[in-house]
């Protein structure tokens, strides 16, 4: 990848640490003045929820929140006798989680919650059979980063294609006898785009037994990222060599000084940039033909079926999903300073339209003309629980190697890769 050797994120980080500070406070807090049944218990691995707990608890006197960060969330609701109230995280959909939540169609029908007020495709994946039993929270999409003065070579206000990434990157480099000192774009630079650009293909990752995708979509996918190198940069090697000699600073540095002419960013690092680092920048959404693929780590929202406190888990989620009160998260966010470090509604643009087409763009200005279309977001298949540490173990692994794969060499195959790991690993020590 095109970026420091050691990069330490030191900022985000903190931030981490700041708002499990506050969760843990929270939960030191008594409530002994609140009447019995009107304390609901919140589970989350997103630690800006404690923020928001912490608010809502100020803002009226009838009910209270509390709040408890679990990393793992989605493994320690299935393995846990406990009975939370409202559960906000990642992997919630799986076929081991999302039989634990209760539908919430009485909310839209009691006007609690505005149905119409979220991004159709996001609530669609939370609903089984007509019944929602998940609301969607945030997402965060792929970006192609270059250098605002660079903005005029990109034809598209909005989006950017592979086709348009070749061509201009290809024009942009410079070499002497196969040795590049100026490289538009490498395909290989971030295992994370070598993943997007799978899915563009519709690879089609989804939960089965224990995984299933489109082996030819995948294979053509690899053929389209390997001869992107050949026919751009000469080869691998020639792109390794490159990264080695002079890809000691950030990707986003390494653009603005001239370097490179993109990088591959998704939209939570890029709007957690440092303001000088962004000035000098711009963007444009990764698309394939009218689809941008959303990050699979979006954020959902259920209440617990088991749970105790429905007047006070009702009162929260409808406070929360309310165009005026994530307005206010965002102010809060941004005087306390908090925005530096983490991006929008729990770390990404929100599920409601209205916010992230209207209300982003009063604090992240960069989106004036750019806040993503929204017939073009593509959510991802339900995937396993265990996903993230599949896709960083396995999927990623797979395809840097095949997309390096010289000669016979042949690769171990990602079937095999899966079962191996699916087979060893104890899936308590994960996700």
């Amino acid at each position: 990848m095109c970026r420091p050797r050691n990069p330490v994120p030191v900022r985000r980080f903190s931030s981490v640490f700041f708002l499990a500070g506050i969760a843990l406070s929270i939960l030191s807090c008594g409530f002994s003045e609140v009447f019995e049944g009107a304390t609901a218990l919140l589970w989350t691995d997103r630690p800006e929820f404690a923020l928001y707990v912490e608010y809502f608890n100020s803002s009226q006197e009838r009910y209270k929140i509390e709040c408890r960060y679990y990393e793992f969330l989605a493994q320690r609701l299935t393995e846990t006798t406990e009975s939370p109230d409202i559960v906000v995280g990642h992997w919630l959909k799986s076929v081991s989680t999302r039989s634990l939540f209760k539908p919430l169609n009485r909310l839209f029908t009691q006007g609690q919650v505005a149905k119409a007020a979220f991004y159709p495709r996001l609530l669609a994946l939370g609903n089984i059979e007509n019944k929602q039993y998940l609301l969607p929270v945030s997402f965060n999409i792929p970006a192609i980063v270059f250098a605002r003065a660079n903005g005029s070579l990109v034809s598209n206000p909005f989006t950017i294609t592979f086709e348009e990434l070749k061509t201009l990157g290809t024009g942009y480099n410079i070499a002497e006898n196969g040795v590049y000192s100026r490289m538009g774009f490498s395909p290989g630079w971030n295992d994370e785009f070598l993943f997007v650009t799978a899915a563009l293909f519709n690879t089609s990752f989804r939960e089965a037994d224990p995984l299933a995708w489109d082996e030819k979509a995948l294979d053509e996918a690899i053929w389209f990222l390997r001869d992107w190198s050949q026919r751009s940069n000469t080869s691998i090697q020639a792109e390794d060599d490159f990264v080695f000699k002079y890809c000691y600073d950030p990707p986003a540095k390494l653009t603005a000084s001239g370097r490179i002419l993109f990088t591959y960013m998704n939209s939570m690092d890029f709007f957690v940039l440092p303001q000088e680092s962004r000035n000098n920048l711009d963007f444009r959404w990764l698309a394939q033909g009218d689809t941008i693929p959303l990050f699979e780590k979006t954020v959902y929202y259920g209440i617990y079926k088991k749970g105790k406190a429905k007047k006070a888990a009702d009162a929260f989620t409808q406070w929360f999903f309310q165009t005026e009160t994530q307005r206010l998260l965002l102010e809060i966010s941004r005087n306390q300073g908090i925005q530096e470090t983490l991006f929008g509604i729990s770390s990404g643009f929100s599920a409601l339209r209205t916010v992230t087409e209207q209300i982003f763009p009063q604090f992240y200005p960069t989106l004036l003309g750019h806040t993503p279309p929204d017939d073009f977001l593509f959510p991802p298949n339900i995937l396993p629980r265990y996903w993230n540490s599949l896709k960083e173990q396995v999927i990623l692994p797979y395809l840097r190697d095949r997309i390096r794969q010289t000669g016979e060499a042949v690769p171990r195959p990602l079937e095999r890769r899966v079962n191996d790991w699916y087979r060893i690993n104890d899936f308590s020590s994960t996700e």
